[in-house]
């Protein structure tokens, strides 16, 4: 038979149970607090979410002349708080297949440069199985994954930036649950069809010459240049462009084959094939990027953000 707790044993008995339980809602909402959108705590779930595609974009793709497992790439535009998913056809060429309002990005226009500035990254990024999240503490996500080899050549710093549901954002891209279980089913679909990659361009605004010419000035924009001829690659060849990385710079559709050092001097002959005039700027160039000598460029004589650089650590 079992006894039982008399006087001051009792009274001490429960209050060193109300101290464990106390720490144990203490280490819940600390670890709520800090997944952020980072998407990082996983809770059991009793079955896996693999997102929901829609029989309204089904039916788009029949007009279209997609496959439902065709490729799928992502184009995410800042200024216009935007996300496309575009598709391949059955003739090779991919062509928009839907487009979703972002609910919320943290940060301003311009490049994530450190972990702690709470900027949504812009750039190329590539996104693989591994970084689907089905578990994510924000419904579902996937990490852009930030930083690339760009990013990291200029020493650029942060972790676990990503697009997933819900509506709140430090340094990632919250899409809701319901546009987000969409962009989600899209992008699995494609892989278990056989994408090996998904290719994700996240951009300021977009990349017109006339954007370019409202943003003159912005102390990003040499930067912002670079992206502008990945994106006319796209537009130019409706292909994802071949994205490649040396002196701290990007080049597309480059002629030079093998992997190239991201740091490195570019070789001789290595450069992006040129587009087409329809695409070029329709404005007087900025200054030629000069060559790096710190690891945060373009932003170095931003007061700002070399506040942000020297005082902020951050998650993200």
């Amino acid at each position: 038979m079992c006894s039982k707790l008399k006087g001051p044993g009792k009274t001490l008995r429960l209050n060193q149970i109300a101290s464990v339980l106390g720490k144990i809602s203490l280490f819940v909402v600390v670890v709520g607090h800090l997944a952020g959108c980072a998407s990082t705590v996983y809770a059991p779930k009793v079955t896996v979410r693999t997102g929901t595609v829609r029989s309204a974009t089904l039916k788009q793709m029949e007009n279209f002349n997609m496959d439902r497992a065709a490729p799928v790439l992502i184009r995410i535009y800042k200024e216009e708080s935007t996300l496309e998913v575009w598709k391949q056809d059955r003739s090779g060429k991919f062509a928009l297949l839907s487009s979703y309002p972002i609910c919320k990005f943290s940060g301003d226009l311009g490049p994530k440069l450190t972990q702690g500035d709470r900027q949504a990254p812009e750039g190329f990024y590539d996104i693989t199985p591994n970084q689907m999240n089905p578990n994510s503490s924000e419904y579902l996500a996937f990490n852009t994954g930030f930083p690339n080899a760009f990013d990291r050549s200029l020493g650029r710093t942060g972790s676990f930036l990503m697009v997933h549901g819900g509506c709140r954002s430090v340094g990632c891209y919250a899409m809701t649950d319901s546009a987000m279980d969409e962009i989600y089913g899209l992008v699995d679909e494609a892989f278990k069809g056989g994408q090996e990659k998904v290719q994700l361009q996240a951009f300021p605004f977009r990349m017109t010459a006339q954007n370019l010419k409202s943003h003159a000035g912005d102390p990003n924009m040499p930067f912002w240049e670079m992206l502008k001829a990945g994106s006319d690659a796209f537009a130019e060849n409706a292909q994802p462009p071949r994205v490649a990385v040396c002196d701290r710079q990007y080049v597309f559709n480059t002629v030079i084959t093998g992997d190239l050092d991201p740091s490195a001097p570019c070789p001789l002959g290595t450069h992006s094939t040129v587009v087409a005039a329809a695409h070029q700027p329709a404005y007087a160039p900025s200054a030629v990027i000069p060559p790096s000598t710190g690891t945060v460029a373009y932003r170095t004589d931003d007061p700002i953000a070399r506040k942000i650089g020297e005082n902020l650590r951050g998650l993200y």
